[in-house]
């Protein structure tokens, strides 16, 4: 009595993961030409299977004139193939149930897949109900929502007479289907992203600030998350494996070093204990600035330099790394430490999914100790690493006045009373003295995110460009560029 495995759904119904036909491809060894080299040729071309593998399915001792010899898995939209297998001698095509993921690659590093249950997870999991037959949750939704999605088999152990008729029952249980599971993701939206970027090494969170919703959840480049499914073929793997890129590298869940993006948060923070008020100016530096002699030839630059005061609005605009090196040493070591702490560093996220966790400080150093790291600190550099989805959650107290909303991915009817992931982030005024900025930041000709200004949309947003380097002199290292827009009323 075997059990069916739950579906999950995007917020429009549409099938994400389920039950779906899967199309199982084989050759009837008595149905095949004598000649049939060719055959096996053409059809390790569609199928990505190499010649000697067919032939030693072919040649296995089990198979007969009319035993049908199983190659592959393909999907049943993939007509092109079907028509030009059917062409072959020999090649025989059913139609079989199997879980299917309709967007693959759209949604691979979200969704995830299963696979049928290894060794070692059956001995993880003994006493849950699983057999060898069953299949497990490896990534992605898939694995995290697995205790939902599975359900259980049901079976019947019973005694019987020498005639086979049923006499007493010892212990039986019904079947019990998985659940289906509705998102918050819109799909259309999921893949808009997913195309956009597909040709990037990226991570994108589309999330509602008002209510919480994740609304797309991208890493780039991704994989077709069917071709575990239908069955990794060897020159596929391959292709994977050895992709510079790193397509099964999930970029959402893990962390980075935030740039300026993380300059909004440091004004916040700021703001909100008193250390600077927007107005103040803090004075002019020039393109390069220390503190004081101490710091040797070490020198914080900044890209442009302006006109007018060095204040809160300008610092986002021009995006002065050297004002909100300022900011931090003003906010100091202490005080830093417990609002990043607050607002969600060093802690893990509530979500399905798990998140790498935001730090300031790696590697066991205290990266605020010196006030070369702090000041660092102040425009998103030093040792600060941040989570895409957490970055995206801090960015929701700029339009609830302080406020910052619990991301959730599990679709629920009523969007009005939103979860919180901190109240009282930062304070109401020092939140709407930042979106300003933001606002500005897009709206004022010299922001650097003008491009994006949209004629009857009011928007705020950040730009970032993290530097990834062994030390200041490295010339070889990468960069980050971070983007943060948020739809302000």
């Amino acid at each position: 009595m075997e059990t069916k495995r739950g579906s999950i759904y995007d917020r429009n119904g549409k099938l994400l993961a389920g039950e779906g036909k899967i199309y199982s491809v084989g050759f009837v060894p008595g149905k095949m030409r004598k000649d049939n080299a060719a055959d096996i040729e053409a059809v390790s071309r569609l199928l990505g299977i190499s010649t000697e593998a067919i032939n030693d399915l072919l040649n296995a001792s089990y198979v007969k004139e009319n035993t049908f010899v199983k190659l592959a898995n393909i999907e049943e939209k993939d007509k092109a193939t079907e028509t030009e297998l059917l062409r072959i001698a020999g090649i025989q095509i059913k139609s079989i149930s199997g879980r299917i993921y309709p967007y693959g690659e759209d949604a691979s590093h979200l969704v995830g897949y299963v696979r049928t249950i290894s060794k070692d997870e059956l001995k993880e999991n003994i006493g849950k109900g699983y057999s060898s037959a069953s299949v497990i949750g490896q990534v992605g939704l898939e694995k995290a929502y697995e205790d939902k999605l599975r359900g259980l088999n049901g079976y019947d152990i019973h005694i019987v007479d020498n005639k086979g008729n049923k006499k007493k029952t010892i212990i039986s249980r019904e079947v019990k289907n998985g659940e289906d599971i509705k998102l918050t993701i819109d799909i259309n939206l999921q893949k808009y992203v997913n195309q956009q970027f597909k040709n990037d090494e990226s991570a994108t969170v589309v999330m509602n600030p008002k209510t919480g919703e994740i609304l797309a959840l991208c890493s780039t480049p991704t994989y077709d998350v069917n071709d575990f499914i239908l069955g990794m073929t060897e020159s596929k793997w391959t292709e994977i494996k050895s992709d510079q890129r790193e397509p099964l590298y999930n970029r959402f869940s893990s962390s980075f070093v935030p740039g300026s993006s993380f300059k909004s948060i440091i004004g916040a923070i700021a703001l909100t204990n008193n250390s600077i008020t927007a107005d103040e100016d803090l004075g002019t530096s020039g393109k390069q600035w220390q503190n004081n002699s101490s710091w040797g030839t070490y020198n914080i630059t900044t890209v442009k330099t302006y006109n007018g005061p060095a204040n809160l609005r300008n610092g986002l605009v021009y995006s002065d790394n050297i004002y909100f090196a300022k900011v931090a040493l003003r906010i100091g070591k202490d005080t830093l430490e417990n609002n990043l702490n607050k607002i969600g560093f060093n802690k893990q996220m509530d979500f399905p999914i798990a998140m790498t966790t935001s730090k300031y400080s790696a590697d066991g150093v205290d990266a605020l100790e010196s006030e070369i790291g702090l000041a660092d600190s102040g425009y998103g550099q030093s040792q600060l690493l941040v989570n895409p989805l957490h970055m995206a959650t801090m960015y929701t107290a700029f339009v609830n006045n302080g406020d910052m909303i619990k991301p959730y991915i599990e679709y629920k009817e009523d969007v009005n009373s939103p979860e919180y992931f901190v109240k009282n982030a930062f304070t109401e005024e020092a939140a709407n003295s930042v979106k300003e900025g933001l606002v500005q930041v897009i709206e004022d000709e010299n922001g650097t995110a003008h491009n994006v200004k949209t004629e009857g949309i009011k928007l705020a947003g950040k730009t970032g460009t993290a530097e990834i380097k062994k030390s200041k002199e490295d010339e070889e290292g990468t960069e980050i560029r971070l983007v943060l827009c948020i739809y302000s009323r």
